[in-house]
């Protein structure tokens, strides 16, 4: 697989073509509980609903997983894995602030202070070269 530029960037997943060919059945899922009849269902038996889409086993295990890097790194899109965080009664902040590794109240603390530190975020080349 060819490396991208932005694959050096630590925590950086581009939702670029690859990852929408990768997703599409992920992100499928997740527009359906735009219906309160599908989110019903998926909350009824989650496992069950999920095998009705034909994603990867990964893409399942990550959904009932609740891994949202997990999802994005599989192909998910942001925008439509926040419909699962919506079914289950999270707002965007706290999938944000999960993904990140802080708490709510740290998150938003840290983007009202002008978003991550630069600090080990850096690419990979500029954290070798120092």
């Amino acid at each position: 697989m060819t490396e991208r530029p932005w694959d050096d960037i630590p925590g950086t997943i581009l939702f670029d073509a690859r990852q929408s060919r990768a997703g599409f059945h992920l992100n499928q899922f997740c527009m359906s509980l735009m219906k309160a009849d599908n989110r019903t269902a998926f909350k009824a038996d989650e496992r069950a609903y999920l095998d009705r889409w034909p994603m990867t086993e990964a893409q399942k295990n990550a959904v009932l997983d609740r891994d949202w890097n997990g999802m994005l790194a599989l192909g998910g899109n942001i925008y439509f894995t926040s419909k699962i965080a919506a079914t289950d009664g999270l707002s965007f902040q706290q999938i944000a602030a999960i993904m990140s590794g802080v708490t709510q109240p740290e998150y938003a603390a840290m983007m009202l202070a002008g978003g991550r530190s630069i600090v080990g975020n850096r690419s990979r080349k500029e954290q070798a070269r120092g």
